[in-house]
């Protein structure tokens, strides 16, 4: 046990290792760069490839529906119904809410 404090003491007293130490805290925590910074931006870029896919998916369902909704007149007027609530000139129109 003595041997190893005298071992490690031999390594903190000596300037080079000291300077590489100093320098690796230094780019742990306070560089431009440092390893925190990186971390973060590294789950931000996660989450943006994340929204990324989510908005491709919904791009691609919005092209089918507007796809359905250009060919099909029954599916433009079912549109029409549920998200405008507009109707015919004979029918009454129930909005329910839960």
């Amino acid at each position: 046990m003595v041997s190893l404090v005298k071992y490690l003491w031999h390594f903190f007293k000596n300037k080079y290792f000291l300077a590489t130490l100093f320098f690796l805290f230094w780019l742990i925590l306070f560089d431009q760069n440092n390893w925190v910074d990186r971390v973060r931006m590294i789950k931000k870029k996660r989450q943006m490839e994340e929204s990324i896919k989510y908005y491709q998916e919904k791009i691609r369902e919005d092209k089918k529906r507007l796809q359905e909704l250009q060919t099909d007149r029954e599916n433009l007027e079912k549109f029409a119904r549920e998200q405008y609530y507009m109707k015919r000139d004979n029918e009454d129109i129930f909005i329910l809410e839960e």
